[in-house]
This record gives C-alpha cells, sequence and structure tokens, in this order.
C-alpha cells in the first residue's frame, strides 16, 4: 500500500464561536452586528452562486476581527495576523486579509505604506465576503449605487471602480444583480 497524503478537512468555527472570537478579542457591539449583517448578505449570495456557504459564514463573521486593534485601512492586515495567531483556517485568514474595499493591489498597497502585497478577493468566497462588506453600512443594505457614490465622495475613484467590476463579475457568476439577492 502506497503512503498518500491526505488532506486534512478544515474545521471551521460555529457562528457562535465566531461571535464569541469577536467579542473575547475587543470588538465593540456595532462591530459585531456590522460582522452579522456582512456575514448574512454574504450567505445568501453565496447560495446563489454556489459558494462554500459554511466558509461564507465564518469569513463574513471575522471580516472585521482587526478592528479590536484598529479601524484604519490596515484592519485586514491586522485581524489576518491574530487570526493567524488564534489558528484560523488559512481560507478564513485569506477571507479577512483580503476584504477591504473590494481589494487592495500592490501599488495601492505600497501608497498606503502596507506590507508590498496584492490584497485583492481571489476566490470566490473572498470576493462574497468582499462585497457583502460594501453592501452593509453599519447594519443598513445598501446598493452597489450607493456603495460606489459613497467611495466616489471621498474621492477613492479606483476603489469604487472597483466595487463596480466586483458587482459585475459576481452578478455575472450569481446569474442575477447581486442587488436584488
Amino acid at each position: 500500500m502506497t503512503a498518500e497524503k491526505r488532506s486534512r478537512p478544515v474545521i471551521l468555527p460555529s457562528r457562535d464561536e465566531c461571535i464569541s472570537l469577536l467579542r473575547s478579542n475587543g470588538c465593540s457591539e456595532d462591530v459585531v452586528e456590522h460582522c452579522i449583517a456582512v456575514s448574512n448578505l454574504a450567505v445568501k449570495i453565496a447560495r446563489r452562486c454556489d459558494a462554500d456557504e459554511c466558509l461564507v459564514e465564518s469569513g463574513g463573521l471575522l471580516h472585521d476581527i482587526g478592528r479590536c486593534r484598529t479601524h484604519a485601512i490596515d484592519h485586514g492586515i491586522e485581524g489576518a495576523k491574530l487570526a493567524r495567531k488564534l489558528k484560523l483556517p488559512s481560507q478564513v485568514v485569506k477571507i479577512i486579509e483580503r476584504h477591504v474595499g473590494a481589494g487592495i493591489d500592490r501599488a495601492e498597497a505600497r501608497r498606503l505604506e502596507m506590507p508590498p502585497k496584492d490584497y485583492s478577493p481571489k476566490t470566490l468566497e473572498e470576493m462574497i465576503v468582499a462585497h457583502a462588506d460594501n453592501l452593509i453600512d453599519g447594519v443598513k443594505r445598501i446598493s452597489v449605487k450607493e456603495s460606489v457614490a459613497a467611495m466616489v465622495r471621498r474621492n477613492l475613484h479606483d476603489q469604487a471602480s472597483r466595487i463596480l467590476a466586483l458587482h459585475r463579475e459576481l452578478s455575472e457568476r450569481c446569474g442575477l444583480d447581486v442587488d436584488s439577492v
């Protein structure tokens, strides 16, 4: 018998465990409520796109765990560091690290004085959580048009374009306008 390399099944934290991790690491109740709203929308989108709903739920709940350390643009990086320390699955760590806006490319990361790396969502699940975050303002659901307008008002035109492109890609993959989910 040959030795086969078997991959271990990924064990994701449950909904309650994720919420407990947010609270025990010092996230405010506003952040916890926002994470719940993002996760709920992300799961609805995941169902329409045939994505991994459990991964999307955990990633959505934990996407802003870095806000226990900072509310700056690098909260995704700080959250990923914390998630690694907590020994969360790498798929969840990547969702946390890559969820900001519709992603931060290497050039923008350099301009923002972040470690030089591409922080753009790559997998379907990463894209879903990032975009669900764009469509939740606090705990209120907003349209992509409102999300893009908010970026334009803040003079973040590149980010606005990336949000719109991500919306189009997910809408195409889901077979419907994600605003209708």
